[in-house]
């Protein structure tokens, strides 16, 4: 058994992972930040993206997050996600639906609070999609 330290990645709606791990890749807000035993202790804000994590005798497991926080303690570490959804629950085409009404909301804008919303809705959708795209690729 090797060195591992416990991951929690909660969102708002659910605690989405809980467990022992050898290491995490996260997106955080300067670039991307892999996390192995005995990391030094930090706190930084995360980005839309993937969030790898290998687990004890697993396959490397993969968990979208949009936004949020990461915090490094001696042994624990936590993702606080604004959204994470496990990678095999993305919906491609429910992505492409949300940027194609968000871009045309960005198109046709109301009002100043609409259109802040569209583009927050439409980066979302891109990430996704382009998390989707990283996934089919790792696949092949």
């Amino acid at each position: 058994m090797g060195i591992v330290f416990h991951l929690d990645i909660v969102s708002a709606e659910e605690s989405i992972y809980s467990g022992p791990v050898e290491f995490l890749v996260a997106p955080a807000q300067m670039g991307e930040v892999g996390i192995y035993p005995h990391h030094t202790p930090m706190l930084t804000k995360i980005k839309s993206g993937m969030v790898r994590i290998k687990a004890q005798l697993k396959d490397e497991e993969m968990i979208y997050v949009s936004g949020g926080m990461l915090e490094v303690q001696p042994d624990v570490v936590t993702i606080l996600a604004d959204t994470a959804v496990r990678s095999h629950d993305l919906d491609e085409a429910k992505a492409i639906e949300v940027k194609r009404a968000a871009e045309e909301a960005i198109r046709n804008r109301q009002s100043e609070l609409d259109y802040a919303k569209a583009q927050a809705e439409l980066v979302e959708a891109m990430a996704q999609l382009a998390a989707i795209d990283k996934l089919r690729k790792r696949k092949h």
